[in-house]
């Protein structure tokens, strides 16, 4: 019998009173709408934004084959864990396996079977082997996202595409305000996909008496949630660190906050606008009494 412990990649979801029946029980059906979210969380996990992916290799995954084995209920507000593991790639055929777990009690196993195909006239085509080599290593427990930190001149051509999606489309801030003269003398962070794409980026201005500013933090839109902006901002407070910066100061827009106080900064002052988008702005101490601490 699976176990959780046998998926990599998870989605917890709580039970809705929408999806139970009149036996006061998850109606057969949404289960296959679990299996369905996990397998968008299962692209997400491979840092691979889907739509723009599949794009790029000139295709797209279609549903072939959906079998489902019950083996208990869920009830009005559980709490569900979703395991979906890729367990076969063929020529042009992906076979997933979902388990659907209360705790450690599995409730619900499903297999799917996907066929890579022509979006056009929905005709098969062999798998990339860009995209089994990506399936092939997150199954293996590999890392999915490669970091790089260097200067503007190395960077910025990835960068910035990710930032003007982010800032200027999705947030509305104006081209001008967005890219300035500070990126040439910043020290830049940014995580590529196993494709090569971009997927975070941020970076870290010159310190001020002795105090460095992470700015411009940003991550793809479908991919959030997943710690890559977790790992840039390690990074860069890291180089903060390593050239004695004492503390570091950033700008968090409000909804981030909580973001960044598991990451060790406090917030300060009140909140104020900056771009039209509302902020507060937060330290974290890098040296106190002359002693470095390591984070």
């Amino acid at each position: 019998m699976k176990t959780p412990r046998d998926y990599r990649c998870h989605l917890r979801l709580r039970v809705r009173w929408s999806e139970i029946d009149q036996q006061r029980i998850v109606f057969n059906a949404h289960y296959l709408t679990y299996a369905d979210c996990a397998m968008t969380e299962y692209w997400r996990a491979l840092a691979l934004p889907y739509e723009a992916t599949m794009h790029a290799l000139g295709g797209d995954v279609y549903l072939k084959k959906a079998s489902v084995e019950y083996h208990a209920s869920a009830l009005l507000d559980d709490i569900i864990d979703v395991g979906m593991r890729c367990v076969r790639i063929g020529a042009s055929s992906m076979v997933f396996e979902c388990g659907i777990f209360r705790g450690a009690a599995l409730l619900v196993a499903v297999e799917l079977i996907y066929v890579f195909a022509d979006p056009a006239t929905q005709t098969k085509k062999d798998v990339p082997p860009a995209l089994r080599a990506v399936i092939e290593s997150f199954e293996a427990g590999n890392e999915m996202a490669e970091l790089r930190v260097g200067s503007w001149q190395e960077l910025g051509a990835a960068a910035t595409p990710l930032r003007t999606a982010v800032f200027v489309q999705e947030q509305g801030v104006a081209p001008e305000v967005e890219m300035d003269a500070l990126d040439r003398v910043a020290v830049h962070a940014v995580a590529f996909n196993r494709l090569g794409v971009a997927v975070a980026t941020g970076r870290l201005l010159p310190a001020q008496d002795g105090e460095a500013r992470v700015g411009r933090m940003a991550v793809a839109r479908a991919l959030r949630g997943q710690r890559w902006g977790r790992l840039l901002l390690e990074a860069l407070v890291r180089a903060a660190q390593g050239r004695g910066d004492a503390s570091v100061l950033l700008h968090a827009q409000c909804h981030a906050e909580g973001f960044y106080r598991r990451a060790g900064f406090v917030a300060e002052g009140e909140v104020f606008d900056e771009a039209g988008i509302a902020h507060i702005t937060m330290r974290k101490m890098l040296r106190w009494d002359d002693r470095v601490i390591q984070h």
